[in-house]
């Protein structure tokens, strides 16, 4: 019995220590082995996890398009606010391919990214076939593009818009819209401005985003630093692009807009936006979950459309107008185009006001960036952009009529995708549940330590006592006859006499 608990308490002592060593090696080293997996499959390598991921996006992404009809033309042209209804979405399932992957001596990749985008009539509301009244974009725009011109020439472009029978609104359907349609009005503008429209023949607002790149883009791989990973080193070979008043405003600064450093904090991220010709600043708004894997979100400051007298460091995208709205006419063209958030969203309520149709909301309006802390992949996002007009009456234009100035809605935009299926599980189970796994066995086993090493030690201190009393006592030693031992006296006396006797 004894050596048996013996044996409980070594076994109990040995456990409890192997319990305290393990859990302490992983309460020290599991971040670390976390980290580095981390590290190793978040670069652009093509040995990492997330590389064909990077390459190829998996993620389902969806283009969402709505338009805004123009419900009085009539009316407008006499001055009157525009009465606008939305239409849509038309919504378009898209495709993105990286090609001409070159990886560089420097630690950067090129590569040049495709887009293609399919309709998808099962998610739309309404066919591409569908016939919407929008302002003549070549009309308007050109009229306010060659308002300081001397008025022969305006006059001889109001004479050729009038024998092409051109009419400051136009009934159009959806696909040529987005796509194109064949518009003698091109030529006819070249002819009389030449180099003004540097296209011809066909014109529509979608038309350079299918089938397309969207330009040459070389990132950092992170190969020697993992902060650096997908941060754009340069964009069609610049540094910093040139549209803009101000070397601020014609940086390029952050990622391409698909993924991010690892190990991010919970203040901003950036990225560049060849369709919005800048880079764009979102900031962390709240921590929260995607299908169970922690994300921070991001989303748009209120300054991020504002106006150089509201928000100084916007002074380099002027000339401007009411905050809420960026003139994007250098990049566009000279066409006089701003984008702005959907329904006017955080921008100047007079810009709301000058038009009916527009209910501005968060919910409904507001970009979003859900993304992985650790990681630095977005798992759920919301991207969207509204695309205006700014026309006017135009002196010597007749087709102007007497429109008054207003910045015109034409459509707003959404890219959406979300990571799911065997992406998201994979993701999961090797970013979330692995990591999750180690970190709460580091603290069951330092648990289990406890308990182990007091039995032990409680079963070591039992079996000392018990054999301290079970041990045989010395033998007393005699005592002296006294005064004060009677009896011993008294029993010691026959013994005594019969040993005289």
């Amino acid at each position: 019995m004894a050596v048996a608990r013996r044996r409980l308490s070594v076994g109990l002592g040995l456990a409890g220590l192997a319990c305290a060593l393990l859990g302490g090696c992983l309460l020290l080293l599991g971040p670390l082995i976390v980290r580095q997996q981390v590290i190793k499959n978040v670069r652009i390598d093509p040995s990492s996890i997330s590389f064909q991921m990077w390459k190829d996006i998996p993620v389902p992404f969806y283009l969402s398009v709505h338009f805004f009809e123009v419900l009085n033309p009539k009316q407008v042209l006499r001055g009157e606010k525009p009465v606008l209804s939305q239409r849509g979405p038309y919504v378009y399932r898209e495709y993105r391919v990286k090609t001409n992957i070159t990886f560089h001596d420097n630690d950067t990749v090129s590569y040049l990214e495709y887009r293609q985008l399919f309709f998808q009539p099962h998610l739309s509301n309404g066919t591409e076939d569908e016939y919407i009244v929008v302002p003549n974009i070549m009309l308007m725009g050109a009229a306010v593009m060659v308002e300081k011109l001397p008025d022969l020439l305006k006059l001889l472009l109001s004479g050729a818009l009038a024998s092409l029978k051109q009419e400051a609104f136009m009934n159009r359907t959806v696909g040529e819209i987005m796509w194109g349609y064949e518009d003698p009005l091109i030529d006819a503008i070249n002819m009389i401005v030449p180099g003004l429209l540097p296209f011809k023949g066909k014109f529509g607002l979608f038309m350079d985003f299918n089938n397309s790149d969207s330009g040459l883009f070389t990132v950092n791989t992170g190969m020697n630093n993992i902060s650096q990973v997908h941060m754009v080193d340069s964009w069609n070979g610049l540094k910093k692009v040139d549209y803009w008043r101000s070397s601020q405003c014609n940086m390029i600064n952050g990622t391409a807009g698909e993924m991010w450093p690892p190990f991010m904090s919970p203040t901003s991220l950036q990225f560049y936006s060849p369709d919005a010709c800048r880079s764009m600043t979102l900031v962390y708004e709240e921590s929260g979950q995607f299908q169970g894997v922690p994300t921070f979100r991001f989303v748009a400051p209120k300054t991020l459309f504002a106006n150089g007298t509201d928000y100084p460091p916007n002074e380099g995208f002027c000339p401007c107008m009411q905050s809420g709205i960026q003139n994007v006419s250098t990049c566009r063209l000279n066409a006089p185009m701003f984008i702005s958030h959907p329904h006017f969203y955080n921008a100047d309520p007079s810009l709301v006001d000058a038009v009916e149709g527009l209910h501005p909301s968060k919910e409904q309006h507001g970009l979003f960036l859900d993304v992985h802390p650790m990681t630095g992949i977005p798992m759920n996002c919301s991207i969207k952009l509204q695309l205006n007009l700014y026309i006017k009456h135009v002196s010597g234009i007749i087709q102007t009529g007497q429109i008054k100035p207003v910045v015109l809605p034409l459509l707003w935009f959404a890219e959406s995708g979300s990571i799911e299926g065997s992406v998201l599980k994979q993701f999961y189970t090797n970013l979330v549940l692995l990591p999750s796994v180690l970190e709460y066995l580091q603290y069951i086993l330092l648990g289990l330590s406890v308990p182990l090493l007091v039995s032990a030690a409680l079963l070591m201190a039992r079996r000392k006592r018990g054999a301290a009393q079970k041990s045989p006592r010395a033998p007393a030693r005699a005592t002296p006859s006294s005064e004060t031992t009677p009896l011993l006296q008294d029993s010691a006396s026959p013994g005594q006499h019969g040993a005289q006797a």
